[in-house]
Parts: C-alpha cells; sequence; structure tokens
C-alpha cells in the first residue's frame, strides 16, 4: 500500500518557473520519467496540446507532468517552436517534440501517449514497475485510440441514412 501511494503522486499539470526548473525536472528522482510542456497563453495550439497533457496527466499519475513558460524556461525561445513537449529521465532530455505536427494529425491524449511511449516507458498508470507494466500502458493507448477512432465513424453514419 505505501509503495502504491509514493507511485501514485502526481496526477497533475504542475506550473513551474525557471528557478524551480533544476529541481522539479534535472533533480527529479532517476525512476520518474518528467514530461515538460513549453508554452504561452494565447497561443491555440498549446491549448490543444495543454488539454491533452491534462488528461494525460490523471490518466498517469506515476509521471511528472509539469508546463512552464517558454521564455521563462528558455530566453529567446521562438513561438514558432510551440508548443514544445520535453521529456526527462535521469536528469537528461530523452525526447523533444516540437508543434502539434509531433502528434499527427489531430492531436488527441491518445496520439500523444502513443508518441511518448513509442521508443521508452514515459508514461506509468503506477500498477506495476517493470517491462509489463509499460506493455500495459502502451496496449490500454491504442485500445483507447482505436475506440475513440471507431465511435467518431459511427457518429458520422449516424446522420440517418443506412446502407442496408
Amino acid at each position: 500500500m505505501k509503495e502504491s501511494v509514493k507511485v501514485l503522486r502526481f496526477g497533475s499539470v504542475v506550473p513551474i518557473s525557471g528557478s524551480d526548473f533544476i529541481r522539479e525536472v534535472s533533480q527529479a528522482p532517476s525512476d520518474v520519467w518528467v514530461v515538460v510542456i513549453l508554452y504561452k497563453e494565447g497561443i491555440a495550439e498549446c491549448g490543444v496540446l495543454m488539454q491533452c497533457i491534462d488528461e494525460l496527466a490523471t490518466r498517469y499519475p506515476a509521471t511528472k507532468f509539469v508546463k512552464i513558460i517558454s521564455t521563462d524556461c528558455i530566453p529567446n525561445y521562438p513561438d514558432q517552436n510551440l508548443p514544445t513537449l520535453l521529456v526527462y529521465n535521469n536528469g537528461a532530455v530523452k525526447g523533444n517534440y516540437v508543434g502539434l505536427r509531433s502528434f499527427g494529425r489531430r492531436c488527441t491524449p491518445e496520439g500523444v501517449a502513443l508518441v511518448l511511449c513509442q521508443s521508452d516507458p514515459v508514461l506509468n498508470d503506477g500498477q506495476n514497475r517493470n517491462e509489463q507494466s509499460r506493455e500495459a500502458v502502451i496496449e490500454g493507448v491504442r485500445r483507447k485510440f482505436i475506440e475513440k477512432v471507431v465511435a467518431d465513424h459511427e457518429d458520422r453514419d449516424d446522420d440517418g441514412s443506412s446502407s442496408d
């Protein structure tokens, strides 16, 4: 029980400042993956990705999610590179995703999760701390993605016409 509480310690996107970055990201424990979103208010694409990240943070409470205004993190960071996701583990950058195009044509929580899990066990549901957990997370993401595609397709078919 204690281990479960320890693993499920995050669950939301935490705003940080430039002075918090080293402590919250670079010095995070080696068993914690940190997803950082660089953003600015008023940029529509940032809002779209932020909605996805908010949902993923809730779904994967053992992964740490933080957000920081881009220029608080990197002075003079170009707005055309926003939003940007940085993935850290053990004090090092493990992934760098610039812009919404990194996540496919439609930016959905499932699409973002699939990209994040391609090469490393970034997302952690806190259930197990092994390779099987990573595979379970990836399989769950795939299942939700397929369910969403099917539901969207069925919604389009419910326009009153029938092919019977």
